[in-house]
């Protein structure tokens, strides 16, 4: 398949009825006449193409998706109205002709990611056709197909679905990494919860789930040549996540199109590794005081200029580090909120005077670095370390960005490609309070409690953030994409699922289709709200515990809930 050149001037929907994909595609025509599926349609191979594993399965999750988990979309229309065509009428679809025209790479990295995919269903065919270079492809394109049916209320219609024809197709991503970070150390989730959280990344289109592992609160993760880490610093004995659960969340992840970028945090957020190695840390749980040296308690950082901590990594690492290669060629390795007090305790150092802690904490990564380059693994370190630090960094080092888009303005000028994930736009657990008990003068100086970044950040100020919107055009090429942020504090496997979706589907078709359309317009809400909506119905019915994107009044009178002036 070649790279998409093709400008699209207007989306072509030419009835109410037509589905309305999320995220929408870069090229996208669908005409009014009625179409049907049934649920014994065939798949076929075009060409040479065999059908792979990965390619079978994710056709059985599509049948599946199709036929067990429709929707109706009743609440897209008026009370009363007639939306569905008359059983049997139109044209039936019969097969559906896969055509994989490249080779799968294991592990790819962002520089021979193919996502690419055609489909297109010919006026008065009997075929549905999916090309693309890849099964990443592939997989996209019949996560498409599943969004252009509906399930029938007719009994007449005997199990098959319905849509609207002809279609064409043509669609890519704008961004090579859309990802959700996930903290499973703050609270545990269950490995099922994990992978239920994959199955929605990859029906939203998302391709990167990055596994924020370990921090100080828990060390869940076990690693067979230091069982002591989880066995001492995870809540419970059985609040861990074992060789072998990794492994699933990594094929699981990886059969749906997504790779999985572990992050073990260093050198603050690690005080869990004193539970079973006291002698590598400094200023572990200081109380009351603990604000003086950490973002939050318990405080507690490696030590620097320190023998033991280089040898405690490079065992973590040799460990860890070939489990995770053959999925993946990226690891990140933190460096996050660094609090410059602690090393005033840290022997090593002495000083917390950060141009006196600069060089240990370049030797430190200096270390860090290495290990991964043994692995043929490249960096992934939060903003901080470049911008704050300083930290001269291997030239592959991918630099995430939470604060502020000035720090990516500073990585691009730099040369470092970035993954933006603002928090004042892509922080999903703002909101909600804060965690902290307050007594004393805190009472009164943080009444009414609210958290750093409050408020909620709604679906509608989501979608309104460009990872690129305040970038030059030679600093937006360096922007892989962004993650939306999900931090644990005050969330877990009971409540993820409200907290997570849709907003997270408004970030997704911002990565997948751009913040503009082809004419360099801002996608308006009037647009985005029925489609996010019906999203929503169709992740609700796989069982996904999504919130409402607006009432359903407003969902069956387009455009009487707008509000221009």
């Amino acid at each position: 398949m070649t790279k998409l050149s093709i400008l699209v001037s207007s989306l072509l929907l030419a009835s109410s009825a037509s589905a309305t994909l999320w995220p929408i595609p870069a090229h996208y025509e669908q005409g009014d006449k009625p179409i049907w599926l049934s649920p014994d349609v065939k798949l076929e191979f075009g060409g040479t193409t065999s059908g792979s594993k990965k390619v079978l399965d994710a056709w059985g999750r599509t049948k599946d998706a199709l036929f067990k988990t429709n929707i109706v979309p009743w609440q897209f229309h008026p009370k009363g109205t007639q939306f569905e065509p008359t059983p049997n009428s139109g044209t039936t679809i019969k097969k559906v002709i896969i055509s994989q025209t490249g080779k799968d790479v294991d592990a790819p990295t962002y520089e021979n990611l193919k996502e690419a995919y055609n489909l297109t269903i010919p006026a008065s065919s009997d075929t549905v056709y999916i090309d693309a270079e890849t099964s990443l492809g592939v997989m996209h394109g019949l996560t498409t197909l599943q969004q252009l049916f509906y399930a029938s209320q007719s009994k007449k219609a005997g199990g098959a679905v319905w849509g609207k024809g002809p279609v064409t197709i043509v669609d890519e991503p704008k961004f090579k990494h859309r990802g959700l970070n996930l903290d499973v150390s703050r609270q545990w989730y269950p490995k099922e919860t994990i992978m239920k959280v994959i199955d929605t990344l990859a029906f939203n289109k998302m391709n990167r789930l990055h596994l924020h592992a370990t921090d100080s609160q828990s060390w869940p993760l076990e690693i067979p040549a230091m069982p002591e880490l989880s066995q001492k610093g995870a809540y419970r004995p059985d609040l861990t996540y074992t060789p072998a659960d990794l492994q699933q969340i990594l094929d699981f992840a990886e059969a749906r199109g997504i790779q999985v970028i572990v992050e073990i945090d260093m050198p603050g957020h690690t005080t869990s590794i004193a539970d079973s190695h006291p002698d590598l840390i400094v200023g572990r749980n200081i109380q009351p005081n603990w604000d003086t040296y950490a973002a939050q308690p318990p405080s507690g950082s490696l030590k620097l200029n320190n023998k033991n901590v280089e040898s405690f990594l490079s065992k973590l690492f040799r460990d860890l580090l070939p489990r995770l290669n053959k999925h993946t060629k990226y690891f990140h390795t933190g460096g996050d909120e660094i609090n410059a007090n602690v090393y005033a305790l840290d022997p090593g150092v002495g000083s917390n005077d950060k141009t006196k802690i600069q060089p240990y904490l370049q030797k430190f990564s200096n270390h860090v670095q290495s290990e991964l380059a043994r692995q043929k693994m490249s960096p992934f370190v939060w903003e901080e370390m470049l911008n704050d630090w300083n930290i001269t960094l291997p030239k592959e080092t991918i630099v995430q960005v939470w604060q502020t888009d000035e720090a990516a303005q500073k990585a691009t000028e730099k040369g470092f490609r970035v993954i933006q994930g603002n928090y004042n736009f892509w922080y999903l657990d703002c909101g909600q309070g804060q965690w902290l008990d307050f007594g004393g003068p805190a009472f009164k100086k943080f009444y009414p409690f609210a958290d750093y970044c409050s408020p909620r950040k709604n679906w509608r100020l989501i979608y309104s953030y460009s990872p690129t919107q305040f970038l030059t055009e030679a600093q937006a090429k360096l922007v892989l994409g962004g993650e939306v942020h999900i931090w644990s504090e005050q969330i877990d496997s009971q409540s993820i699922d409200m907290m997570l979706w849709p907003r997270g589907s408004a970030a997704a078709e911002v990565l997948w289709s751009g913040r503009t359309d082809a004419n360099g317009n801002n996608r308006t809400f009037a647009d985005a709200t029925p489609r996010l909506a019906e999203m929503r119905e169709r992740m609700v019915a796989r069982g996904v515990r999504a919130t409402p994107v607006t009432q359903l009044w407003c969902l069956s009178h387009p455009h009487a809930c707008e509000l221009n002036t």
